[in-house]
């Protein structure tokens, strides 16, 4: 387990000039920051590196061996714990709007998630295998209003979990981030429709002042009924039977 020693003095900045509020707020914290401070250490490349190692302390998703993919991965930090874990015999893909340096046994896909051509490619990427863990750090474009962003966040969970039905073996297991006030009620009925064992966590690592938390979703039952796109497909015809 990672041990955390308590931060020493803070630090301020040496010069201020030419910054803004928000860039100095965000290298004041940056700099004052352990779980940063200890990813540099432990040669991490993001502190959300520790996230998933509490993750999966916790609920033993990942395992030597294990099919992992992450989505939203970069800069890598989860891809690198993944492959730690996963070891030789496991694979571990990480997609991503952006670029990510190369990472010593782990393939990586840039494009947008969304995009129907890029699915397609991460299950051949798999060949024919399923992951038995899908990872989601995504979140889309603060807007600055809570409701909205929550809102959006909601639209690419959703997003992963109907992409489960493609992607996820049976008894596989989904992570992914929600924001302050958990999974969405509708949404949150489906996935215990089709996950044995649903749990929101929030990592001591993320910081006190954010508002994300994940949602844990172990024991995937692969039904087609509950699939969303067959749930949409229904409405629709009933629609079209009014």
């Amino acid at each position: 387990m990672t041990t955390f020693k308590k931060p020493g003095k803070v630090q301020g900045l040496k010069s201020s000039k030419k910054r803004t509020a928000s860039s100095r707020q965000w290298l004041l914290r940056q700099l004052n920051d352990p779980f940063v401070a200890q990813a540099r250490k432990e040669g991490y490349r993001s502190r959300a590196a520790f996230k998933l190692l509490e993750i999966n302390e916790k609920y033993k998703l990942i395992k030597r061996g294990s099919c992992v993919l992450d989505l939203g991965a970069a800069p890598g930090g989860w891809c690198q714990v993944s492959k730690t874990i996963v070891g030789d015999p496991g694979v571990v893909i990480g997609v991503d709007l952006l670029e990510i340096d190369p990472i010593t046994g782990v393939a990586f896909l840039q494009g947008n998630f969304h995009d129907e051509q890029i699915q397609t490619t991460i299950i051949d990427m798999f060949q024919g295998q399923k992951a038995d863990v899908i990872l989601s750090d995504m979140a889309a474009s603060s807007c600055g209003m809570s409701d909205v962003d929550h809102v959006r966040l909601i639209a690419l969970l959703e997003a992963v979990f109907q992409f489960s039905f493609d992607m996820l073996k049976p008894g596989g297991s989904f992570v992914a981030k929600v924001l302050r006030g958990g999974t969405e009620h509708n949404l949150l009925g489906q996935l215990k429709q089709s996950f044995s064992k649903i749990s929101h966590f929030k990592p001591k690592s993320s910081r006190q002042e954010s508002s994300e938390l994940y949602v844990v979703a172990q024991g995937f039952r692969p039904k087609k009924e509950n699939d969303p796109r067959a749930i949409q497909d229904g409405m629709m015809l009933e629609g079209e039977r009014e």
